[in-house]
């Protein structure tokens, strides 16, 4: 009865051992900053495509055409905090809409908030076309390629794919 108990306990461990071996610790590709929002997904940074360049369209916007664009966004620089006026399609209710800004840096994997007043501003109505605006000062930490995030009321609403080289 002795060799039994042992038998099992002896085999119980060993289950437990080779199970808790089997997991894995998944560390993330992406380096995001504490204080990111807890609405950015990670799935949200890895499907990004980076091959749907932003495009200059509508007086000088550069974006998606008929979703989100910048004003501003085509002679960006890392070297000054800039004046950018955001433009978004298909918001019904801007003023009771909040932007949430997020950039990814490709080549560094890294997030970072753009707007200078933290991660999230607030919609003004209609301008230049768009449903809804709103200008900000934005600072770009550094050169390369970029993903700027937009997300409205926390959900996902477009990228932007933008090369800051200066």
């Amino acid at each position: 009865m002795k060799r039994k108990s042992l038998a099992f306990i002896f085999s119980t461990l060993l289950i437990l051992m080779v199970g808790c071996s089997e997991i894995e610790t998944v560390k993330s590709k992406f380096i995001l900053p504490k204080d990111v929002p807890d609405f950015v997904a990670e799935s949200d940074l890895e499907n990004i495509d980076w091959d749907k360049k932003a495009i200059s369209f509508n007086r000088n916007i550069v974006g998606n055409e008929n979703k989100s664009g910048v004003i501003g966004a085509d002679m960006p620089s890392i070297t000054t905090k800039q004046k950018w006026m955001w433009h978004l399609w298909g918001i019904e209710d801007p003023a009771a809409t909040n932007l949430t800004v997020v950039g990814l840096h490709r080549a560094s994997g890294t997030v970072h908030p753009i707007l200078t007043t933290g991660w999230t501003t607030g919609l003004a109505g209609p301008n230049n076309g768009a449903d809804a605006h709103a200008p900000s000062n934005v600072q770009i930490p550094k050169a390369g390629e970029w993903a700027i995030l937009l997300y409205t009321d926390e959900d996902l609403f477009d990228v932007l794919i933008y090369e800051i080289n200066e």
